[in-house]
C-alpha cells in the first residue's frame, strides 16, 4: 500500500505543480466506486490487486496534492461483506503505520476522525488525518497528509464534510 501511495502522492505532485490556486476545490467522482469528493485540483487515480489482514482486495487510490498537502481516497469493494470490518482496521493500522504512529502521538477525534501526529522515513513531521468508512460492500479511507503546520482545520474539514458515497 506504500508504493502505491507514493506513487499517487508523486504523481499528483508533478501534474500539479502548474496549478495556481493553492486549493481550487473540485468535487470530483471516482470511475470504480460510488463516491465523490472535492478535491483540491486535478486527482490522478491508480489500482492495485492487494491483500489486508490475508484478505485479496482490488484497491483504488485517488489522490492529489496542493499546498504541500496530499488528500486521497483509497476504495476497495469486500467480496464478502463480512469482511469488511477486518479489511477497513487494515487499511486504518496501515496508514498509521506509515507515518509511525503509536498510541502517545494518535488520537480519535469527537468526530471519529484518527489524528496521528507522526513522521515520514525522512523525519519530517508531518500530521496525518484519516477517516475510514463502511458502506454497503465498500471500505474507504480518506486521508489528508502533510506538514502539521501546513494542514489547517479549514482544508480538513472542506475535504473530510465533502465525501459523499453514493
Amino acid at each position: 500500500m506504500k508504493i502505491l501511495i507514493k506513487s499517487i502522492i508523486l504523481s499528483a505532485a508533478i501534474g500539479l505543480a502548474a496549478c495556481s490556486p493553492q486549493f481550487d476545490w473540485r468535487e470530483t467522482r471516482s470511475n470504480d466506486a460510488p463516491f465523490s469528493i472535492l478535491m483540491p485540483g486535478k486527482a490522478v487515480s491508480d489500482t492495485k490487486n492487494m491483500q489486508l489482514e490475508g484478505i485479496d482486495v482490488k484497491m483504488t487510490m485517488l489522490a492529489g496534492e496542493a499546498g504541500g498537502v496530499s488528500f486521497a481516497v483509497g476504495s476497495t469493494k469486500a467480496v464478502d461483506a463480512g469482511n469488511a470490518g477486518l479489511i477497513m482496521e487494515a487499511m486504518k493500522k496501515g496508514m498509521i503505520r506509515n507515518v509511525q504512529g503509536n498510541a502517545d502521538n494518535t488520537r480519535i477525534t469527537p468526530g471519529g476522525d484518527v489524528e496521528v501526529r507522526g513522521k515520514l522515513r525522512n523525519d519530517v513531521p508531518v500530521l496525518m488525518v484519516g477517516r475510514f468508512l463502511i458502506r454497503g460492500p465498500w471500505v474507504y479511507q480518506i486521508v489528508i497528509l502533510g506538514p502539521e503546520k501546513t494542514v489547517s482545520r479549514d482544508v480538513i474539514d472542506t475535504f473530510m464534510t465533502s465525501f459523499k458515497a453514493n
